[in-house]
């Protein structure tokens, strides 16, 4: 009974956050149509939520046994739960920059803690991999949520054209306040480590494991495959809306395909490689990507502006588009597992955090350069700009499977 109250604190936790990460999209788009903002200003909402998330991790591994996880997680709670009531009556760009980077911060936590508190209650390797995969299930649930859950006050009569959308923060905290009292119930315990990695050592560890060639393929890698991922979903409301003369509301809806294919991609990866390798996977899901970039973005010139009121009557591009997530899905977690597995578990807090750090960079750049496209060519040119990722996937990829053939028992 302990630890279902744990497991279900935790997971509602996960739930609150991936709702709030994965609104950055549609808040960009609202951003644009309520406040008059460029796309790049817009764009900068994710260097504000994912470096947030990047500093943080690092800053806090380390300290949070010390503090202790339910403190933190209670605190990093309140804080989200304090800005999201403050949202709706400030009503300016400027409240989502402090929203994201509040999040972000408290997400840092969130995961840290998390993580742990699921190596406490995990007894076995296949318990643990059992509940993690669980626990991310309940993530992406909580990101296919999140677009309805917008797309329901953008919708709203009064929300057209003013800023009543804005009202969305006031669930969103309501249901801060249900994770705080989830957390408060559940029986954490304090972690029982003494031996915590200083703060100095880790980040010079972290350094150090950088200079790996195959550790610097990988994160350049890893890197390129963020961008991609920021690029499309972050903009794909925008891109329905401006490109496809969608309402805000469908646009929005629309993009939760993008989620469900990644969530599905995931999911059949695990049965995929029981009969291909890892390497013949990433490259035909890097092919599948290109492939449906070229087919779909044609069809988007030209398109007239047509009345629409549901996701049915959407034009085909709206459902090709987010497809790329199903061939995008493997991608990541493959990329992660297949580094984690050439180093020793010594070192594996130390690519955690380089994984952290190089994936927020990728988002925030992915964000920026698709938003700068947007803004000063057209949609087409910025979502036709994924393709030069895609290629330089292709060759550090290859460049990674070579490192591990030849140096994986030297690192």
């Amino acid at each position: 009974m302990q630890r279902t109250r744990i497991i279900v604190a935790i997971a509602m936790c996960y739930f609150l956050f991936a709702v709030l990460l994965n609104s950055v999209g549609t808040v960009i788009l609202q951003s644009i149509n309520s406040f008059s903002i460029s796309k790049v200003e817009a764009a900068s909402l994710e260097g504000f939520k994912d470096l947030s998330i990047a500093l943080v991790s690092f800053l806090v591994a380390s300290v949070l046994p010390r503090v202790g996880f339910k403190l933190a997680l209670l605190l990093a709670l309140s804080c989200v739960m304090s800005v999201c009531l403050l949202i709706p009556s400030l009503g300016e760009f400027y409240a989502f920059k402090l929203l994201f980077a509040v999040v972000g911060c408290a997400f840092a936590v969130v995961k840290v803690s998390v993580y742990a508190l699921i190596g406490q209650l995990s007894d076995s390797t296949s318990a643990h991999s059992a509940l993690l995969n669980t626990i991310e299930g309940i993530f992406m649930v909580g990101v296919l949520s999140g677009y309805w859950i917008f797309s329901y006050f953008i919708s709203e009569p009064s929300s057209v054209g003013s800023n009543a959308w804005l009202n969305v923060y006031y669930l969103l905290a309501a249901l801060t306040g249900l994770c705080v009292l989830c957390v408060t119930l559940a029986p954490i315990k304090p972690d029982q480590t003494d031996n915590h990695v200083p703060f100095i050592k880790a980040f010079i560890d972290m350094l150090k494991l950088a200079y790996q060639p195959l550790v610097l393929i990988f994160v350049i890698s890893a890197f390129l495959y963020v961008v991609i991922e920021q690029g499309v979903g972050t903009w794909l409301p925008t891109f329905n809306n401006q490109i496809l003369h969608l309402p805000v509301d469908i646009s929005v809806q629309l993009t939760s395909i993008f989620a469900a294919c990644l969530a599905l991609g995931r999911l059949l990866a695990g049965q995929v490689l029981k009969v291909i390798s890892w390497y013949v996977l990433l490259n035909i899901s890097l092919v599948c990507m290109a492939v449906l970039i070229l087919l779909t973005l044609p069809l988007t010139q030209n398109l007239l502006a047509m009345p629409v009121s549901s996701v049915f009557e959407a034009p085909m591009a709206a459902y090709l588009m987010p497809l790329i997530g199903l061939f995008m899905a493997p991608i990541y977690p493959l990329l992660n597992s297949v580094i984690l597995s050439s180093l020793p578990t010594s070192k594996h807090a130390a690519m955690t955090g380089l994984i952290v750090v190089f994936s927020a960079l990728g988002g925030t750049s992915g964000s920026l350069i698709t938003g700068y496209m947007f803004d000063n060519f057209t949609g087409q040119h910025a979502f036709y700009s994924a393709l030069l990722p895609i290629a330089m996937l292709f060759a550090t990829v290859a460049l990674f499977k070579r490192r591990i053939a030849h140096t994986t028992a030297s690192i």
